[in-house]
């Protein structure tokens, strides 16, 4: 495990460390420490409709003070979809459980457990989870969370 001395970090550089960083930068938001467990965590309702999955459900991690961005969990259900829309800010997504498929600008992209994606602010992206399992991805946004939906064209 590494291990960091915040103090002698800059608030900045940890903060722009990715996968590593998460955590570190929810202690410096937080100002305490904080561990995560998906076993354990308290998932929302099922949600979803007009574009989000059908049975969607989160569990928010926490906001960073700085930016506004939110940390969380996001649950899929099998055989759902998250039309193609674009955010704001950056998003930074790791896949946690199960597997899915990315449309990100014109590429598709198969994901699977461990899968890292950068998503740049402003570029249309949509999630198709296939029946055989739900998927779990940990997403961190750059800024606070906005959702615009793009009306697909076949």
């Amino acid at each position: 495990m590494t291990h960091f001395n915040l103090p002698v970090l800059g608030r900045r550089l940890v903060s722009g460390l990715l996968i590593l960083g998460l955590p570190v930068a929810l202690v410096l938001a937080q100002e305490q420490a904080f561990v995560a467990d998906l076993d354990s965590v308290e998932w929302g309702p099922p949600g979803g409709g007009n574009g989000y999955p059908l049975g969607l459900q989160t569990s928010r991690l926490g906001i960073d003070a700085d930016s506004g961005g939110v940390t969380y969990y996001a649950r899929f259900p099998a055989g759902s979809r998250f039309n193609l829309h674009w955010h704001t800010h950056n998003e930074y997504v790791v896949v946690v459980e199960g597997a899915v498929d990315l449309q990100l600008g014109p590429e598709l992209h198969h994901l699977k457990i461990g899968s890292y994606i950068v998503i740049p602010g402003t570029m249309n992206h949509s999630w198709d989870v296939p029946d055989s399992g739900d998927v779990v991805i940990l997403v961190r946004r750059a800024g606070p969370a906005d959702f615009h939906f793009v009306e697909e064209t076949h």
